[in-house]
């Protein structure tokens, strides 16, 4: 978790990587995902795995990280998510939008 002071507001912010395992791919995850996250004011990035696991980047205010997190439990209404696998990163570089690959 990193500290970054806006004026005398102090703002924590959180990157985390997720692993989101069930039912996640061909159920329109990634783009939920991105829509949720560009709503919510986050940056990063999601990708399907080979495994049939979802993987995402989120970078952002930590408790809107959080709320993003809660979401990916859930995922859109077709996905069956079995598993989140959660691991806070250290903030190596920003994004500045959140993006779907392949």
């Amino acid at each position: 978790m990193a500290i970054q002071k806006l004026g005398t507001n102090i703002m924590k912010t959180l990157r985390v990587r997720l692993i989101i395992e069930g039912k996640v791919q061909g159920v329109w995850f990634r783009e939920s995902a991105r829509r949720m996250a560009v709503a919510l004011g986050v940056n990063g990035w999601i990708k399907n795995n080979y495994d049939g696991s979802v993987e995402a980047i989120i970078d952002g205010e930590e408790h809107k990280v959080r709320e993003m997190i809660a979401w990916c439990h859930e995922g859109p209404p077709a996905a069956n998510v079995t598993k989140v696998t959660k691991t806070e990163e250290d903030h190596i570089e920003s994004f500045s939008s959140f993006s779907i690959y392949s």
